[in-house]
């Protein structure tokens, strides 16, 4: 009796399981828009405003250098680079832990808010510094809490929006990243030139009060604003919880949700680690953070234009401003063709002439043209983003520790590339953008592995699909292996994931 009972219950499960996975019906693709415009406009200009905040608080170093930060504390070049690449030492050691702990706790709120007014703190009190260790600390701790925010945002997003329309919304998150180059600059000489020596403060300590303050008022509207995830969003109406949930399951022919427990974090750790396509992401995001480390001394490279240090930084802006633009373009057509590995690659001849002018002319033109050549690079953040989610989307738990992982791994870059731009190299840092072009061969090479193994993996699922097919011994050890993972029998989890396609 007991058995039938069991037998039942299970027999139950399947089917509300089979009919999550169903298509959405012409009722749920209507509030499926609805869904769609309510999260774009409440989620998407909340963490693109920290997001800005974020990179402004973090490279508010190198606009201070111009204000008279080295000068203050007495720095020396190679101090100054210490300072710079201590935050990403922080940062790194926090990505992977705080990923899982964000997926277990599921909410994003208090979390992501907390962190956000921890930051903006540190920032704050970082003005109040006198030392080389007093900024080294600083540094450090700023590069602790600030850890939760970006790779959780990915992983926040993915678990709103499905994999087509990721590219476009993380290439509209990033655009924060990109607005900060433009307006944090734009803010830093407007600090320089009016308030320098106010109330016996240099423009530097100024620069990181106002943005601390800033970032501590946008943390607290965090907390009390931003949706938690689409299963305890508590003012999400059921209608549209369904919806949310569903159009996830059918895209990855699974529930979008995992057991809730300590040990379904650590086994989504140990399946991240498995797979190949982490380390592959991993370093083809590094080799973009390695690429793009002028970001952090683009005043300094500016300056080397033969301007003021208030014009100097004001001439920052305008590529910030273009990228913006052209990489939401970018990211729109990656998602309207469902392509990543093309929109991942191009960018990289546009880079890679835009180093060589730089580092072999003396004419204005060229030389700042090459600016705009060079930002190309962001291009590429919005589709190795979505790619992750694309090429990693279940269950969560792997998801989350894969793109703290490869968030991890990607700015490891930015530890030891500041060390790369060196005085003596000025004006022209030929090393360090030699640098820049090697990596930017390695994330080439890590695309190219990328799109062969997405391919193959596409026609073992259509094997997996051909009942008349004869599996491989390779082919039956992979679904076994998402049987277990999976706790259901080997025919079952080849139904289950009938109709999914990586994105290649």
């Amino acid at each position: 009796m007991a058995d039938e009972v069991g037998a039942v219950k299970a027999g139950i499960a399947y089917d509300e399981e089979m009919d999550a996975l169903a298509e959405l019906t012409p009722e749920e693709r209507v509030l499926e828009k609805k869904l769609q415009r309510r999260i774009d406009s409440i989620i998407m200009p909340m963490v693109i405003l920290v997001y800005l905040m974020n990179y402004i608080d973090r490279n508010n170093y190198a606009a201070a250098k111009l204000q008279g930060l080295e000068e203050d504390l007495k720095l020396n070049d190679q101090q100054y680079q210490t300072g710079l690449s201590i935050l990403f030492v922080g940062y790194i050691l926090m990505q992977v832990p705080s990923n899982l702990l964000l997926n277990y706790m599921g909410r994003p709120s208090f979390y992501l808010g907390g962190c956000t007014v921890a930051w903006g703190l540190v920032s704050a009190v970082t003005s109040q510094v006198t030392s080389y260790g007093g900024i080294v600390a600083c540094r450090f701790i700023l590069g602790l809490v600030e850890a939760p925010f970006f790779a959780g945002v990915l992983f926040y997003l993915s678990k709103w929006y499905t994999k087509k329309e990721l590219a476009l919304r993380m290439s509209i998150f990033y655009s924060g990243s990109l607005l900060s180059g433009a307006f944090g600059n734009l803010i830093a000489a407007g600090i320089l030139d009016g308030l320098a020596g106010a109330r016996g403060m240099s423009a530097w300590q100024w620069l990181y009060i106002i943005e601390g303050s800033i970032t501590i008022f946008i943390g607290l509207c965090v907390c009390a604003l931003l949706p938690d995830f689409p299963e305890n969003w508590r003012y999400l109406p059921e209608e549209l919880r369904h919806v949310a949930k569903k159009r996830l399951a059918i895209e990855a022919r699974q529930s979008d949700v995992d057991a809730g427990t300590g040990m379904s974090q650590m086994q989504g750790l140990k399946l991240a680690f498995k797979d190949i396509k982490t380390y592959a992401l991993a370093l083809a995001h590094m080799s973009i953070n390695g690429a793009s480390g002028f970001q952090n001394f683009f005043p300094t490279l500016t300056a080397t234009l033969g301007y003021s240090k208030t014009i100097s930084l004001l001439l920052v802006a305008p590529p910030y401003i273009f990228m913006v633009a052209y990489s939401l373009a970018h990211s729109y057509l990656s998602d309207r063709f469902g392509r990543r590995f093309w929109f991942f690659v191009y960018p990289i001849p546009v880079t890679l002439i835009g180093f060589i002018i730089f580092m072999s002319t003396d004419v204005f033109g060229a030389r700042y043209f090459s600016f705009f050549l060079m930002v190309f690079v962001f291009a590429q953040n919005g589709t190795v983003y979505s790619w992750v989610a694309g090429a990693i989307p279940r269950p969560p738990a792997k998801r989350a520790a894969a793109y703290a992982f490869i968030n991890s791994i990607g700015n490891s870059a930015s530890i030891w590339t500041p060390f790369t731009y060196r005085d003596v190299d000025a004006p022209y840092y030929r090393p360090a953008l030699g640098v820049c072009i090697a990596l930017q061969g390695l994330g080439a090479a890590m695309a190219v592995l990328m799109y062969f193994h997405l391919n193959s993996q596409n026609k073992q699922q259509a094997r997996f699909e051909d009942e008349s097919a004869t599996l491989t011994e390779k082919d039956t050890k992979v679904l076994q292996e998402i049987s277990e993972q999976e706790g259901v029998d080997i025919a079952t989890a080849r139904q289950r994931h009938r109709g999914f396609r990586y994105i290649v």
